[in-house]
């Protein structure tokens, strides 16, 4: 489990979980427990959504598979039944919203949130980010296939902002670019940065939420939608179509296509506005 790429959120959650499932031993854990564990789990004060119960419920699911299927502890594996997840609309910041956020953080968080900004990765491999996967010459970091999330590299462009975070970060760690107090900094550690959020005034905004504000930009100035995907690593084009309607600019020339049909012209609505003017001072 150790070479796991989520394990800091898997001790986090196992020790959610750990509470409600004392009582029982691992062969007498089914969906019925699991449920009754995870109708108490709560978020930042609230009950935790669906989307967030359907993490722990995947990782338990999977201790108990890999106990019947590999360790053999087990003589069978229960089926879980997932919750049903609302659909998110998309969090993004615009640039004001940006730079209230980055005012507000803490030192050792202002190049972490920039380079997210930049360069578009994921929480996990900016904080993972090793100084050997970065080349300041060509301008470029990569990913490891055995560290991203679809399995296959990535190539990172590094702009001026990216450039700058690290240069920012440079003789702090042998090893890892983003650190704090000396020590790589741990997946779970929120506390600031849910505090820089309250300062600046932003509410419902996640770390991932980056992710989304970069793509947004991008796609807002320009950049398509297939040069978005490989920028960003994912694996389906299904998964970058959810940013299309942030530009729909490419779509004018078809929406036209009806002005003739309408009778509708440059001037129409401009020459039946000044009409009713002058009725009105008449």
């Amino acid at each position: 489990m150790e070479h796991k790429r989520s394990i800091d959120d898997d001790r986090s959650r196992i020790k959610g979980m750990r509470a409600g499932l004392k009582p029982y031993t691992l062969d007498q854990i089914n969906n019925e427990i699991a449920r009754k564990v995870l109708e108490n789990l709560r978020q930042r004060g609230k009950p935790a959504s669906g989307a967030t119960r359907n993490r722990y419920l995947a990782l338990l699911r999977s201790i108990i598979r890999k106990a019947h299927r590999e360790w053999e502890w087990l003589d069978n594996a229960p089926a879980f039944t997932l919750y049903k997840e609302a659909k998110r609309r998309i969090r993004w910041l615009n640039p004001g919203e940006a730079q209230r956020l980055l005012k507000e953080l803490p030192d050792h968080w202002k190049p972490i949130v920039a380079f997210a900004l930049a360069t578009g990765l994921r929480k996990n491999n900016i904080l993972k980010l090793r100084w050997n996967q970065i080349d300041m010459t060509r301008r470029v970091a990569w990913v490891h296939p055995d560290e991203a999330k679809a399995d296959h590299g990535i190539g990172v462009p590094l702009n001026q902002t990216a450039i700058n975070a690290i240069r920012g970060c440079m003789g702090q760690h042998s090893e890892f670019v983003f650190t704090y107090k000396g020590e790589p900094m741990r997946i779970d550690s929120n506390s600031a940065w849910r505090s820089a959020l309250v300062r600046a005034g932003i509410t419902n905004f996640r770390f991932h939420d980056l992710r989304h504000t970069w793509a947004s930009w991008h796609v807002q100035n320009g950049t398509g939608l297939a040069e978005l995907q490989e920028m960003g690593g994912w694996e389906s084009a299904e998964m970058v179509r959810r940013y299309a309607h942030l530009a729909p600019d490419h779509m004018h020339s078809h929406a036209s296509k009806l002005d003739s049909l309408l009778g509708t012209t440059d001037d129409t609505f401009t020459a039946q506005n000044e009409k009713g003017l002058m009725r009105e001072s008449a």
